[in-house]
């Protein structure tokens, strides 16, 4: 991982204070001319002050090869800088024109099979093409040259969610970059095939150019796991090499003007290594759309986490979300009533200081056209757009009482994610396909706060040691150097909590030998040597296993074998003779040196978690942790503490009254009276303490 850059924001117009950015994508190109006086009316109703500009617009800005109309985007962004809403500037190369890839159909992406993908949809580019990249940073530069010294537009917007469509290429560019990248990585073929194990199946190679992607290899078949690892880093690599090039066009031309580029992050959002790539953006930005049903509320909440994680708590910047309904999965959910306010909110209580959406003025045309936006089919007279207004509201109000500059504040848990480990998880011939790294940490996390405790959560490489309380959840992927910051946290005092499927294998997906959890063993006091996983699709398989505290165990267990003498096996399992497990531990608690651990040894799901915690968290002597699980609570503050707030979010589908300190400068669905808050389902409290 490269040195992060230095933290930049964009600055609010000249005149103007700074203050919560708010607005959304805006595609003037898609309406007439007379539309845009009523959008601007529109934003200024809703207290927009930022909009996102020509992200999709290639087309539209080079009509025809080397001839460029930048008139009607000057008129655009002209008409919004004169109405006080500054400019997210994007570099247009999402998606290459129509005349391009027909003169050039050498840059489009192939699958695994070697089929093109034509164009029709978007980002049907190939990130190692020489020819794409000559384009794209030609209109970088066409771009740059134009809009320098714009005093409307405040930052770059660099393409546009990377990777979305064209993770994976699988052409000969791409063939020759990864055998480039390959060799940067190993320096030698010896130190592949040593990666890879390429002794296993006659794979050995004698020379880089052997190399090819994992092409298709046949239905049923397996690629080799280390190439397939190495793949995913190599794609992730290789889109953000295409960022840094456009980067650096548009940086070396507008010196000072901040660069961002919107990521994916959401609980099982894994495409890119997005803690890589956010050392490489002035700030982090994110899309971010809702999970229905459930587990909506908690799961924006971590993703929020994740993104402060991410961002190393400086501020961070929610570029796209949704008012309502999306239009790409099988069943469009429409969102909660009040979950507009809410939402958002809670990005801010998690250090967003930017709330913008996808889009502003919803599509009648094209294949987004059912896609939710700030102004709906409906138009200015809807439930959507006063919501709208009505957030745009508390941002305001937020802004005047001081939450700029201020950030997060630190939990005393970390809940720890982990994109390589996701990747190696996902692969076909673990030992289960019903257990990947993702589904743990929000376990967790909605756990945690089940108990009344809001967990921060953070990238692997990020500081997580220097948290008091860290959980290691599904970290299959454990390097050297990873074990000995776990040894270490916890010799000297850390308190940390491991689960199964927890440091299997080492960063080339080697694995641990001697019994699992390989390297750390010692550390958390037990020696696994088998694994019992779960399902129901053999008709008489073991589907499940009780454990005596209560709860139940599904999809994977450790076959604990022993432990050790510093230990204490807090539950056990209740099983039927013919299965072996029948008082095998399930949840043991060890000392190692001046710290505690504790191991769990199967998926219990959010539900089994919560109720386990109580116990475990008296373990390590953490019992005074919990708290009213009815709610969550983040606070955000300064570094002298002069500005203190606290976001209050009923979790429930119920009201409910909670204590309260403080002022209450923002709520929604809630009122407060006499240090007492009353919060309806979706409904969230801002209080100044």
């Amino acid at each position: 991982m490269s040195k992060r850059r230095k933290h930049s924001w964009p600055q609010p117009l000249k005149g103007a204070e700074s203050r919560l950015w708010y607005g959304g994508d805006y595609n003037p190109d898609q309406w007439p001319e007379e539309v845009w006086d009523d959008d601007i009316r529109l934003m200024k109703k809703a207290g927009v002050n930022l909009v996102s500009v020509g992200i999709f617009s290639w087309a539209k800005i080079e009509p025809e090869e080397g001839k460029y109309d930048f008139d009607w985007l000057d008129r655009a962004i002209d008409k919004l800088g004169k109405a006080g809403i500054a400019v997210d500037l994007a570099s247009a190369t999402a998606s290459p024109p129509m005349w391009l890839t027909q003169a050039h159909p050498e840059v489009l992406w192939k699958d695994e099979r070697g089929d093109t993908v034509w164009p029709g949809a978007r980002e049907h580019w190939r990130p190692t093409s020489p020819v794409f990249r000559e384009y794209a940073l030609n209109l970088c530069r066409r771009m740059a040259e134009h809009y320098k010294g714009n005093p409307y537009v405040v930052a770059w917007h660099v393409s546009n969610e990377y990777g979305c469509h064209n993770r994976f290429d699988y052409s000969d560019d791409a063939m020759r970059a990864f055998q480039k990248w390959c060799k940067k990585r190993y320096k030698t073929i010896d130190a592949v095939n040593e990666a890879w194990g390429t002794a296993f199946w006659a794979q050995h190679m004698n020379d880089f150019s052997e190399i090819i992607p994992p092409r298709y290899i046949g239905d049923g078949n397996f690629m080799n796991p280390g190439k397939l690892l190495d793949y995913k880093r190599f794609s992730s690599d290789v889109l953000k090499e295409f960022y840094i090039a456009e980067r650096d066009v548009l940086e070396s031309i507008t010196p000072g003007l901040p660069l961002t580029t919107n990521f994916m992050v959401s609980a099982g959002g894994s495409m890119l290594d997005y803690d890589d790539w956010g050392a490489e953006v002035d700030f982090v930005s994110n899309d971010h759309y809702f999970t229905p049903g459930e587990a909506h509320f908690d799961e924006v909440a971590y993703a929020a986490s994740l993104m402060d994680g991410i961002s190393r708590k400086e501020p961070w910047f929610q570029m796209e979300h949704s008012t309502s309904a999306v239009n790409w999965r099988p069943i469009n959910y429409r969102a909660e009533p009040g979950s507009v306010v809410r939402d958002s909110l809670a990005q801010v209580a998690m250090g967003a200081d930017a709330i913008c959406y996808f889009q502003w003025r919803q599509s009648k045309a094209g294949a987004e056209k059912w896609h939710s936006s700030m102004v709906p089919h409906a138009g200015e007279d809807s439930q959507i757009f006063r919501d709208v207004c009505e957030l745009g509201a508390d941002l305001g109000r937020l802004s005047d009482e001081g939450l700029m500059g201020t950030k997060t504040v630190k939990s005393k848990v970390a809940v720890v994610f982990d994109y390589e480990s996701q990747w190696a998880t996902e692969y076909t011939a673990n030992p289960t396909q019903q257990v990947n790294h993702w589904t743990e940490p929000l376990d967790w996390f909605r756990a945690l706060a089940d108990n009344g405790i809001t967990a921060d959560v953070v990238p692997v490489r990020s500081d997580w040691d220097s948290y008091e309380i860290a959980v290691l959840p599904c970290v299959y992927m454990m390097s050297e150097e990873t074990s000995r910051r776990v040894r270490e946290f916890v010799a000297n005092g850390g308190k940390l909590f491991v689960t199964y499927y927890t440091g299997l294998g080492d960063e080339n997906d080697h694995i641990w030998l001697g019994g699992y959890p390989g390297s750390i063993r010692d550390v958390v006091g037990v020696r696994v040597e088998e694994f019992a996983p779960m399902g129901n699709d053999m008709p008489g398989a073991l589907d499940h296993l009780d454990l005596d505290n209560g709860t139940v165990a599904h999809d994977f267990a450790d076959v604990i074998t022993s432990t050790a003498d510093t230990s204490t096996v807090l539950a056990s399992y209740k099983a039927e003779r013919w299965t072996g497990m029948n008082e095998v531990p399930a949840i043991v608690a060890n000392g190692y040196g001046d710290g505690r651990t504790v191991y769990v040894g199967c998926r219990l799901g959010r539900q089994g978690l919560a109720k386990s915690l109580p116990a475990m968290l008296g373990s390590m002597g953490l019992s005074d942790l919990a708290g009213d699980g009815r709610v969550l609570r983040v606070e955000r503050a300064d570094a002298a503490a002069a500005n203190h707030f606290e976001f209050v979010f009923n979790r429930t589908h119920e009201p409910v009254t909670v204590d309260v300190e403080g002022e209450a400068i923002a709520a929604s669905l809630a009122h407060v009276d006499d240090g007492r808050a009353t919060i309806d389902p979706t409904g969230v409290v801002v209080l100044r303490r």
